[in-house]
């Protein structure tokens, strides 16, 4: 057990485990959306999230003239150059893919690849900013593949659906922010719970939290054709609200990490069944 949690904790400084969770949540999205995702668009998904991750975590590090708080940004300083020369490579291999790829998913890469570059501009000056456009990178990215190929424009259902997923990303990287409050102090890393303070971001996230059991609560009465994905959404919310109330246990090791990351291959479950 104890070698299992220490492989995937590489997978988590790594950011592999955030690749896994954004290609089973595109799945997840295109057999809601009931579309078909070709393999390059998957392979391109999980270069383009690992790219984006890796690029932001080496940033960070570079900024460092001390060695990190967090093992993550260490191992980043540490393997510093062998890094950015995977990403560069990753990044090669993943515009080769564009080849492939087809023309409606194309151009909502261009959108979105768009809002990278603003966000790697911004992020130094926008402090409070970070987590909103890292949580609307991930979703987009997710929600890119299978919102392009719908054949009709997306309904009113299923927007709640993404805006959903969208909370359920903000509230995860929120809690992050919380959790990594001291030592974001240390280094100097720009976070919301930095800017605003730890008890307005404790408020933000408990509103984010009952924003969430509500839109459940109308999607199960509304359409209960979603009953299975909306139990999917709760069991992603159940388990940060876990990690909201046990900050003293979860803190330890890193573990709201290694879990809060983690939920995102829930949808695992609706793609098997």
């Amino acid at each position: 057990m104890n070698s299992l949690v220490r492989a995937y904790r590489w997978l988590n400084i790594l950011s592999l485990d955030i690749v896994a969770g954004a290609i089973i949540c595109a799945i997840f999205f295109a057999r809601v959306f009931n579309v078909i995702i070709l393999p390059y668009g998957l392979v391109s998904l999980g270069l383009t999230v690992w790219v984006i991750y890796t690029a932001d975590h080496l940033l960070d590090a570079s900024k460092l003239r001390t060695a990190a708080s967090t093992s993550r940004h260490r191992f980043h300083q540490q393997h510093f150059g062998t890094l950015l020369v995977a990403a560069l490579l990753a990044a090669v291999v993943d515009g080769l893919q564009l080849f492939y790829i087809r023309r409606s998913v194309f151009v909502g890469g261009i959108v979105l690849a768009s809002i990278v570059v603003v966000y790697f501009f911004v992020q130094r000056r926008l402090t409070f900013l970070k987590e909103s456009f890292g949580a609307i990178l991930y979703a987009g990215g997710v929600l890119l593949i299978p919102v392009s190929l719908k054949e009709t424009d997306l309904s009113f259902v299923h927007g709640v659906v993404a805006l959903q997923f969208f909370l359920i990303a903000l509230t995860n990287l929120l809690l992050f922010s919380l959790f990594d409050y001291a030592p974001d102090q240390r280094d100097n890393h720009n976070s919301l719970a930095r800017a605003f303070g730890e008890r307005k971001t404790r408020v933000v996230i408990r509103a984010l939290f009952v924003i969430n059991v509500f839109l459940a609560i109308f999607q199960f009465v509304s359409y209960p054709k979603l009953v299975f994905p909306e139990i999917i959404f709760v069991g992603m919310n159940a388990v940060l609200v876990i990690i909201f109330v046990n900050k003293h246990y979860f803190e330890r090791e890193d573990r709201y990490r290694l879990v809060g990351d983690a939920i995102f291959l829930i949808p695992l479950f609706y793609i098997l069944t």
